[in-house]
């Protein structure tokens, strides 16, 4: 879980974080639950922040982080359901999967199109273009912490990674294919049906295609960021700006209300106003639940490798980090479901200066050109 440091410079602003962030998770809604205290994320985190299950397995404060002294995982120790636990062939096909242009109506476009690896597994639009020409209404989130997920999508109407990965294959405005056409595509290639034998000891499914595509994204990881490395001891990971972005981020900013856990999200929804000023808004979360309290709340974006990701919201109608940060600095857009966390900050040019520079701390690299070199992924045929 994200944690702040416990170092002594930056010891004293805990007391007020705490008081504020009991008070900001007092007065939620049905659709936000609960969350443990701050003290206790403390707590939990102080005892052991680095964990390492293998020489090459590390996790920092829950996360598993990319370890560029040892890049190929232990992908047994990467989070996943029971039902489909992380396998290095699995990753494998599902890399394979991602880049697969047959998977669209056109066999030209591929997930790949519009999670880019080069624009933060997103597009660097505000949202994208199908095989059909049309445009959807909403921003291409990023696959960074994809092992941590619940729910998926800006809405969260995919209950699992693998039910995601199947449903831009079928949308009309994205990928626009049936799946029993992309399983005969598949089956004419020799990769697939030897890689689906040799992963699942079956033929070609839409199930095992899920499962490989999630794999894939659960694999995804980065390595230490700055402020992971600050967290552990490196008071050289961050400058004084970075440090003065720190406190307000746990403190006058109350961004950690939102973005804390290994994923740098809270995993819940929230209306914070963007795009409820128009004349027919997205209703978001509403639009799955249908309860009164969801209108207008959406996903609670990762922060991981944030600075790489723009534009920014679900309609992606923020091109920069200060413009993100200005838009929370005024409370939001007022609106009757408007999240009761989201108020005026009233923060300063230079303590909005600090907090962007603080969020450049979150980004590192990937590991994307290690998972690129596994030999699975480009399998001569077998000899027979």
């Amino acid at each position: 879980m994200l944690n702040r440091p416990t170092l002594k410079p930056h010891s004293r602003p805990f007391i007020l974080i705490a008081i504020l962030s009991l008070a900001a998770f007092s007065c939620q809604r049905g659709s936000i639950p609960e969350a443990p205290t701050l003290n206790r994320f403390r707590t939990e985190n102080a005892l052991s922040p680095i964990q390492s299950t293998t020489a090459t397995d590390i996790k920092i404060f829950g996360r598993h982080v990319f370890n560029t002294a040892h890049p190929i995982p232990d992908f047994a120790e990467i989070p996943a359901p029971a039902h489909n636990p992380v396998t290095q062939e699995k990753v494998e096909l599902g890399f394979r999967l991602w880049f697969e242009p047959l998977l669209s109506a056109n066999n030209k476009m591929s997930c790949a199109t519009c999670h880019s690896h080069l624009n933060g597994f997103s597009n660097g639009e505000r949202n994208a273009i199908g095989v059909t020409g049309q445009r959807g209404n909403r921003n291409v989130p990023t696959s960074y912490g994809s092992a941590y997920i619940h729910e998926a999508f800006w809405d969260g109407r995919a209950k699992t990674l693998e039910e995601q990965a199947l449903m831009p294959i079928q949308d009309p405005i994205e990928m626009n294919e049936q799946l029993p056409n992309v399983i005969r595509k598949l089956g004419e290639v020799e990769y697939y049906r030897w890689k689906f034998r040799e992963v699942f000891g079956s033929e070609i499914t839409p199930e095992g295609m899920g499962k490989a595509l999630a794999s894939f994204q659960r694999a995804l990881t980065l390595a230490p960021t700055p402020y992971e490395q600050y967290a552990q001891g490196n008071t050289n990971a961050l400058n004084l700006e970075q440090k003065q972005g720190m406190d307000l981020f746990f403190g006058k900013a109350r961004c950690f209300t939102c973005h804390r856990g290994p994923a740098l999200t809270s995993q819940t929804f929230a209306n914070i106003g963007i795009g409820m000023n128009q004349q027919s808004p997205d209703l978001g979360r509403y639009n799955v639940t249908k309860m009164e309290w969801d209108r207008g709340s959406f996903k609670i974006p990762t922060l991981l490798n944030i600075t790489k990701t723009a534009p920014y919201m679900h309609d992606g109608s923020l091109s920069t980090l200060a413009e993100v940060i200005a838009h929370y600095d005024k409370g939001g857009i007022t609106n009757a479901n408007l999240d009761p966390r989201i108020g005026p900050l009233r923060l300063t040019a230079s303590e909005k200066k600090a907090l962007e520079a603080f969020l450049h701390a979150f980004s590192a690299e990937d590991n994307f050109r290690v998972l690129n070199k596994l030999p699975g992924i480009h399998l001569p045929k077998p000899t027979r």
